[in-house]
């Protein structure tokens, strides 16, 4: 005769059962975590600091202070710069790392810095010690190709946009520490497949410029869409949206089909006027007919990356009551 199982025995494989399931999905959801972890044991041992080789830019896309250090992205020479000045040559800058290739932005904390590696569909990231700048960590697969990095000081987080999925990554460095998690991903679907540069965190909202018809604003937190401004298709490849004073200034590089010819730059109070064709044209302040790209502020100054002009590369310029001034090429 069989004998029969307990019956405590029951239960007990019930709660081993739902152990299990709840170990292998908080792995399936941490996976990120893991490949952060592994990414610094190969990292550990770094190059010295070298200077620039380049004595010119090739297509940069942002540059922006951190604390004491003002970074250029150098696109084209697959490389970031870094310098304690804006006077100083560009054969005076020191390189952070030439571990990407064609990246577009980078931002930090003061503790850490992130840096897309938008071809090879990476976020990387790096650490400052003893004056040199070290890759800590490395975040694969992140989307396809990941184009935009911002710190949101008010959140405390970092967001990675993958520029052709509508994925915004969400990364949080651990409290007390220098280590990097990869904490969200959120998405709009009607994003995926559209090519989308940028975007602009204003308060709880976030702004995604017009990748082909529209602009896209939403929350933040869930990225539920909040309102949509149409606009026209001559300036439908946009990169940039960028709040000064009571003014919306947008950097456009294409039209709906991507023809150059119609980069500028434009500015609006209100974005819902742009599908009617009520904006300004502000272009002529610059030199005009190149493609302006990413737009910033520190120092009490603006900025201004444009490619496609030789011998223009970056600009300064002030906005004083809503009247644009003191442009200045820099580089």
């Amino acid at each position: 005769m069989k004998k029969k199982a307990p019956l405590f025995l029951l239960p007990a494989c019930l709660l081993l059962f739902c152990a299990a399931a709840v170990f292998l999905l908080f792995q399936v959801k941490s996976h990120h975590y893991i490949r952060a972890a592994e990414a610094v044991s190969a990292s550990a041992a770094q190059p010295e600091t070298e200077i620039n080789p380049f004595s010119s830019l090739s297509v940069p896309s942002c540059i922006t202070r951190i604390g004491e250090d003002y970074f250029i992205v150098d696109t084209y020479h697959d490389q970031i710069i870094c310098s304690d000045s804006l006077t100083r040559p560009l054969t005076e800058w020191r390189v952070v790392t030439d571990q990407i290739t064609r990246g577009h932005t980078i931002a930090g904390d003061g503790t850490v810095y992130l840096a897309d590696d938008t071809e090879n569909n990476r976020v990387l990231v790096l650490e400052k010690k003893d004056g040199k700048f070290l890759l800590t960590q490395e975040f694969a697969a992140i989307g396809t190709r990941p184009h935009y990095v911002v710190y949101d000081e008010k959140t405390e987080r970092f967001y990675a946009y993958s520029s052709m999925t509508g994925e915004l990554y969400v990364f949080r460095r651990l409290k007390d520490s220098s280590q990097v998690v990869l904490e969200d991903i959120r998405s709009i679907e009607k994003l995926n497949g559209v090519y989308v540069r940028s975007f602009t965190i204003m308060g709880d909202e976030i702004y995604f410029v017009s990748g082909n018809s529209t602009i896209i604003r939403a929350k933040l937190k869930d990225l539920s869409i909040l309102e949509e401004y149409p606009v026209p298709a001559e300036i439908a490849g946009m990169i940039q949206l960028e709040k000064i004073q009571d003014y919306y200034y947008i950097t456009v590089s294409t039209d709906a089909s991507g023809n150059q010819d119609y980069a500028t730059i434009l500015r609006t109070s209100d974005l819902r006027s742009l599908a009617s064709g009520e904006y300004e044209d502000v272009y002529s302040h610059f030199v005009g007919g190149g493609t302006p790209y990413y737009m910033g502020s520190f120092d009490g100054h603006y900025y201004l990356t444009e490619h496609r002009i030789p011998g223009c590369s970056i600009w300064q310029f002030d906005v004083v009551e809503n009247e644009i001034r003191n442009v200045t090429l820099l580089y």
